[in-house]
């Protein structure tokens, strides 16, 4: 069902470890395992990005003619069990320092989360960002596998999607409950009937071994690495799996490794609540009369009243669909991601109140990976399979409901939202794997750890507890007060002077400092 990304991951196994080691360079590998780590990338000029990636057009060269994006495939084991079995094929992108030889420090890897965003169109997407970065880094980011054109998962036809989001996502009845469970059942047994093959190997161990592997093929001898997002939970994986191995690494808006996947939805709830606090504060306090309320109370109230309505009766959205109560609330958390998105927050709300719900149908398929034609990204059908494989909980129905009344209590708009989020895991193919993710990385080089006071997505508690979980001398904490999922891309100087000095000259800062 239609969800804000829930992020989890999973803890290795001994075999798994020493397989990582001898792909760390400990030990004498076997044959595929020198192939693999000895392969040569064949850089070409970047495809226009497949259906699974999103579509859409070649990326443009850099700005001010400083180079071209190049891409490449990286033979990977499909089972890090087995490196002599098959192998898949890990998409990455790059765009080659543009600095002096003399100043280049190795290449800087990009995960910008998800799990299921492709990096492949992320970092074009926002590579001026980091022009900074690239004038010491190769910057790179990559596909992981089970995503874009890294062994994609594919699940229901773009038609079907159409028919899945639009269900009803906060069961009011015997009825209604019996639909989205089994909704969520048709979606799973479609995932497991067209990607059986890849299921049990998305899990974040698998693509932490990626990454080392990446980072050899590279010819790093340690791993650079800027992690967003779920980003920020493979880099602590990474850390973890190969402590020695980590270079200057930077982890912004930061998954909490200490939760549940029930603990991360309420944890969700509470975020998204008060990112919507904080967008009610915010249009009533600016100059001139808040087009969607009185007060901030009245925002809220206004915003739960159009919801009920919705539940009875939709409003048109994108033609020939409908804007239902759940594609209201995938549109408007999605809005809350980013308080640049906050005006069309306001402009949507206006609009479906006026019986139009294009706008916020607009924000709804974007979080659902929806194009314009009407052709999906595997977004959802990768984000539901990591975290499936990753996590080891499995939900019932009854056991939703028994939690409603905590999750309404964090938030009465998202709380049943998210409390019915954790079903999507019912039935699934493969075992999860762990609780939470182990991030433990004694001897590990510092970590720059960020975390952003208003985050909804990764409340801003998440950062301290993976500063504790990586262990002393190693996570080094910085607080943003802020708005939005992230503090590197808001533009605020404290920031990014912190990010620069270590990543570009490795001056850690203090730990506990705070920017504003």
């Amino acid at each position: 069902m239609p969800r804000p990304f829930r992020l989890r991951a999973a803890v290795p196994t001994v075999c798994a470890v020493l397989l990582s080691a001898l792909l760390a360079g400990c030990g004498e590998g076997d044959d595929r395992t020198e192939d693999l780590t000895e392969q040569q990338l064949d850089w070409k000029d970047c495809p226009a990005p497949s259906q699974e990636q999103g579509g859409d057009s070649a990326p443009s060269p850099l700005p001010g003619g400083r180079g071209e994006w190049s891409c490449a495939t990286m033979k990977a084991p499909l089972d890090w069990d087995d490196p002599e079995g098959d192998t898949i094929g890990i998409a990455l992108i790059r765009a080659r320092s543009s600095g002096a030889a003399s100043e280049r420090i190795g290449s800087l890897i990009f995960n910008f989360g998800g799990p299921g965003g492709s990096g492949v169109t992320a970092l074009p997407a926002f590579g001026e960002d980091y022009a900074t970065l690239r004038t010491r880094y190769d910057l790179v980011s990559f596909d992981p596998r089970g995503v874009g054109r890294s062994a994609p998962v594919t699940c229901l036809d773009d038609r079907r999607l159409d028919a899945y989001f639009q269900q009803d996502a906060t069961p009011d009845d015997s009825t209604e409950r019996t639909e989205l469970l089994d909704g969520t059942e048709e979606f799973n047994a479609a995932c497991e009937k067209n990607s059986e093959r890849v299921l049990p190997h998305v899990r974040t161990t698998d693509a932490a071994r990626d990454l080392d592997l990446m980072r050899q093929v590279l010819g790093d001898d340690t791993l650079h690495y800027f992690g967003i997002s779920y980003g920020t939970e493979l880099g602590g994986v990474y850390a973890h799996l190969f402590p020695k191995k980590v270079g200057r690494a930077v982890f912004d808006a930061v998954v909490d490794p200490t939760e549940t996947a029930e603990q991360g939805s309420l944890g969700q709830a509470r975020g998204f609540q008060l990112a919507l606090d904080n967008y009610a504060e915010d249009c009533v306090s600016r100059t001139g009369e808040c087009p969607v309320g009185d007060s901030a109370q009245d925002v809220k109230d206004r915003i739960a009243k159009l919801l009920k309505d919705l539940d009875r009766t939709p409003v048109p959205g994108v033609f020939p669909r409908e804007l239902t109560q759940t594609a209201a609330t995938n549109g408007i958390v999605q809005a809350l991601y980013s308080q640049d998105f906050w005006e069309f927050l306001t402009d949507g709300l206006e609009q479906a109140y006026d019986g139009d719900g294009t706008i916020l149908m607009v924000l709804s398929d974007s979080m659902n990976g929806r194009g314009e034609n009407g052709e999906y990204n595997n977004l959802v059908p990768a984000n539901v399979a990591v975290n499936c494989a990753d996590d080891k909980a499995r939900y019932t129905s009854e056991d939703v409901e028994r939690r409603l009344p905590e999750f309404r209590t964090a938030s009465p708009l998202f709380g049943e939202y998210l409390a019915w989020g954790m079903v999507g895991c019912t039935d699934w193919a493969v075992p999860g794997a762990a609780e939470h993710p182990d991030v433990h990385a004694p001897g590990a080089a510092p970590i720059l750890v960020i975390g952003n006071t208003g985050d909804p997505a990764t409340p801003y508690e998440g950062a301290r507890r993976m500063v504790r979980a990586l262990g002393a001398g190693v996570g080094v904490e910085l607080t943003y007060k802020g708005q939005g999922h992230g503090a590197y891309n808001s533009e605020n100087e404290c920031v990014q002077d912190a990010v620069h000095g270590y990543l570009l000259d490795g001056k850690v800062p203090a730990s506990g400092t705070v920017c504003s």
